[in-house]
């Protein structure tokens, strides 16, 4: 496991395969980890890292605030998600790469495209998800976090963090930065 810290913020990530450079924004929503290209549902069926880098330099990562990787309290937005990839493919020294996201990768790499234009050759949004049902379930999981925060305190959200190994998705109570939470006590 290679790490560097991007933008202030320790990052797991792994380089496989030889080739052009495809970044890739990892499926899974708030824990959108480099594995979820392997184990999640239709990435698991299409082995896409059996695949691309045979061809391909293959970037992957873990996004900041899910799995290995560390996080920052403070608003996050897609721009912050898309940065994290910027200056990864500067740190292993990419000019630019071909591009794709996964899932709720897709809104990132947008972001990605749309921010730095000049450091993507192609775009690829690979299962891109939305729509009033997810956005519903997305502010859901919010104020659940929220709610907990009110009645438990933050010290109440880093024990739970602590004792459980659900992410963000699993059990919206521990908040975003779950995962961080859960392995770095000085977080």
């Amino acid at each position: 496991m290679a790490t560097a810290v991007i933008d202030g913020i320790q990052t797991r990530y792994e380089v496989l395969g030889d080739g052009p450079p495809i970044l890739m924004f990892s499926p899974g929503g708030f824990d959108a980890t480099l594995d979820k290209w392997s184990t999640q549902s239709v990435y698991a069926r299409i082995k896409l890292l059996d695949h691309l880098p045979k061809k391909y330099t293959c970037i992957v990562f873990d996004r900041r605030e899910t799995g290995q990787s560390g996080g920052r309290v403070e608003r996050l937005t897609w721009e912050h998600y898309a940065r994290q990839g910027q200056e990864l493919l500067a740190h292993l020294g990419f000019s630019r790469a071909h591009v794709i996201g996964a899932c709720m990768g897709c809104s990132v790499a947008a972001a990605f495209a749309s921010t730095g234009p000049q450091l993507v050759d192609r775009l690829v949004l690979y299962w891109p998800v939305g729509g009033a049902n997810y956005r519903i379930q997305g502010h859901a999981r919010f104020d659940e976090h929220a709610a907990y925060v009110r009645q438990h305190g933050l010290a109440g959200v880093v024990a739970l963090a602590r004792e459980s190994d659900k992410p963000f998705g699993g059990d919206p109570r521990g908040g975003p930065w779950v995962s961080v939470l859960r392995r770095d006590r000085a977080f």
